[in-house]
């Protein structure tokens, strides 16, 4: 059997909202990619140049126009246009490391219990490693039987699907807009049997755009993780997460605003419910339990003052 090419195999997915400077800087990056993989850019709804700029300086891109900002869906609309194996998703301030997507379809070749791979992102010109990566790579789940340590969640900017598999679970949920959307594609994926597992061998490049909103984003990840809590998750769980987003909103000053909304959507997340099955709480249970043994060597020696500065420097 003829072997495909990689523009065959594998595309790219941008989104994509309001910067076109960003945009075309990544984009010229990604069209260099020795694997010249078929590049889809989702423009969510901008109201700059965007979609002109990209359909005159590059005409080979397929630009995907969404009529309004739909967050991490508009990505669904994109990847409903591809055509190969593998698709590996970026943003307009992000892009893949030549040789990365030739060695995801490698793996993704050779592992087909393996459902999404997530990259590692080196951040700024000094390329420093992005401390979430690091945190994967330490994952207490192991890596028996994977290409890399197994994960319970993946960085939406930085990671490689199946394309049917994508399709097949929906994408992203649009209610969620942009913030901590991940964690309910990776339930699912973890629902239907599929590994997500972490890839040092996999590069992307991530120079952080100035156009960001923290305090938005901090409520909007408190209410995404109470929703998708009462989506997929026991209800104690679902209960706590609640309790943390009105926390949140309360402090940002910010609870009428943000909680009603909270609340009237809980009422869609119980008629969407589907607690995911028992072996995700347990993946999910044991990187908890990962994660407070590796805080309570740090907790002990914050509060051991016998190691100073001058020691730490030795």
């Amino acid at each position: 059997m003829e072997k495909k090419p990689l523009s065959r195999r594998i595309s790219v997915v941008v989104l994509t909202h309001n910067r076109a400077d960003e945009l075309v800087a990544t984009l010229e990056r990604l069209l260099a990619l020795p694997e010249n993989p078929p590049i889809f850019v989702a423009d969510n709804g901008s109201n700059d140049n965007t979609v002109a700029l990209v359909k005159t300086l590059f005409p080979t891109v397929c630009i995907v126009e969404c009529a309004a900002n739909l967050g991490a869906a508009g990505r669904n609309r994109a990847a409903a246009c591809v055509g190969t194996d593998y698709v590996a998703f970026c943003d307009d301030d992000t892009w893949w490391e030549p040789g990365s997507l030739e060695r995801a379809v490698q793996l993704l070749d050779a592992w087909p219990n393996v459902g999404i791979l997530s990259g590692r992102v080196v951040v700024g010109e000094d390329k420093v490693t992005d401390p979430m990566c690091s945190v994967m790579r330490a994952s207490p789940l192991g890596s028996e039987g994977l290409p890399g340590p197994a994960l319970i969640g993946y960085m939406a900017g930085a990671c490689v699907f199946r394309t049917a598999l994508f399709r097949e679970l929906g994408g992203y949920e649009p209610r969620l807009f942009i913030g901590g959307e991940e964690e309910l594609v990776a339930l699912d994926v973890l629902a239907s049997g599929h590994a997500i597992v972490y890839c040092d061998q996999l590069t992307v490049h991530h120079h952080p755009s100035p156009s960001r909103d923290s305090a938005l984003r901090r409520r909007t990840l408190a209410r995404n993780a109470a929703w998708i809590a009462w989506l997929r998750l026991p209800w104690p769980e679902a209960c706590r997460a609640t309790a943390q987003a009105l926390a949140t909103f309360s402090r940002e000053g910010t609870l009428a605003r943000d909680g009603l909304p909270l609340l009237r959507g809980l009422a869609w997340a119980w008629r969407n419910r589907q607690p995911v099955p028992p072996h995700v709480l347990n993946l999910r249970e044991r990187v908890r339990s990962g994660e407070r043994q590796m805080a309570a060597p740090a907790q002990g020696a914050r509060a051991e003052p016998a190691v100073s500065k001058a020691d730490a420097r030795t």
